[in-house]
């Protein structure tokens, strides 16, 4: 009868020399390669990295190293490959492991390969003194692509001036809130954010675009206030010709820098994570393939009742309205209404496989 341990090292080792074998089939041995056997999480995916490709004797090692999430089960050990003790974490067939468990734990290896960067340093450019001043409120994407793009362009944000509440189709302002919670520090799933939200029966404070305009109207420091539904025309209203283009990333992309954000929370400052996330993080996430996120049908409904309060809200406000109130009604788009886990899985493997989030290796001269 083969030993367990010693097979549990023979596949280790099969691993490491780029094997795809599945732990079932698998019936060879070797001498121990260290103190512990790794875990099952750890082991199979670094079967799935193999299967895509060789992967880096370094990521290896990273791999094996790795330690499980936060909140999420411990390394387990494998079935018949470790003696049972009858107590901790039960043995497992690592072939049964779901792929939200991998998922969880290739966040927490991209984390630790984004950490190695050096933060982007904030866009800095001559601060034009003629500049309008000015205050941007609403919608979370739009509201950060065109605060990053002014900034750049040497007008940043802030002093007395017109204040622009952004916004679009309700809809899509849902996903940009729970895109942005994200980004910013992990998320809940979709599913579980937007039940919870439904059940509260009210927009996000940051997507309630009548209530952030009646609100600053009523500062005394607010010299105009004006709701942007058309956001692509704001950057006008601020001297700039041309606004930046914001498109709503993949499902899979979402999902997979929410795992990202959440596991990275513990290994850099907040400024520095906020830069890493929006100057590396972001763009590397933003061609990966896939549609982007809609409202299930099952909130639809309660969507379509917001929108329309919201719309009438607007026409009745006291301020003015770039763009037709009608433009935060929802839109029929195409997406899906769930991240699919498989691609979010998918494209971890990938973004590990190209080791693309790290630090780059310096060549001597």
């Amino acid at each position: 009868m083969i030993d367990g341990t010693a097979r549990a090292w023979g596949w280790v080792a099969h691993l490491r020399d780029g094997g795809t074998t599945p732990w079932a089939a698998w019936s060879g041995t070797a001498d121990p390669g260290g103190e512990v056997v790794p875990g099952a999480q750890q082991l199979e995916l670094l079967r799935r990295l193999n299967d895509g490709g060789r992967p880096s004797s370094a990521l290896v090692d990273r791999v094996l190293a790795a330690d499980p999430p936060r909140r999420s089960r411990p390394a387990l050990p494998l079935l018949d490959g470790h003696p049972d003790l009858g107590h901790g974490p039960r043995p497992v067939d690592p072939a049964t492991l779901g792929d939200v468990e991998l998922a969880r734990l290739a966040g927490v290896l991209l984390a630790g390969d984004l950490v190695t960067r050096t933060p982007p340093p904030p866009p800095r450019s001559w601060r034009r003194p003629w500049r309008i001043r000015y205050e941007l409120l609403g919608d979370p994407e739009h509201v950060g692509a065109l605060r990053r793009h002014l900034a750049a362009r040497g007008r940043p944000e802030g002093g007395v001036g017109p204040v622009l509440v952004l916004g679009t189709a309700t809809d899509r302002m849902l996903v940009d809130v729970w895109t942005a919670h994200c980004f910013r520090h992990g998320s809940v799933p979709w599913s579980d954010w937007l039940d919870r939200r439904a059940s509260r029966g009210a927009l996000p404070s940051s997507v309630q675009l009548a209530r952030l305009a009646r609100v600053a109207a009523d500062r005394i420091t607010s010299r105009r206030v004006t709701v942007v539904t058309d956001p692509s025309r704001a950057a006008r209203l601020l001297g700039v010709r041309r606004g930046p283009a914001v498109t709503q990333p993949a499902a899979a992309a979402v999902d997979l820098g929410r795992r990202i954000s959440g596991a990275l929370r513990p290994l850099a400052r907040p400024q520095d994570r906020a830069r890493l996330v929006t100057g590396v993080l972001r763009p590397a996430l933003a061609d990966a393939p896939g549609l982007p996120l809609l409202v299930p049908d099952r909130h639809r409904a309660w969507v379509a009742d917001e929108a329309a309060r919201l719309h009438d809200q607007l026409r009745a406000g006291r301020y003015p309205v770039l763009g037709d109130p009608s433009l935060v009604l929802p839109v029929q788009r195409a997406g899906v209404e769930e991240p699919d886990i498989a691609e979010s899985l998918a494209l971890a493997l990938r973004m590990l496989r190209s080791e693309e989030l790290r630090e780059p290796v310096k060549e001597e001269s």
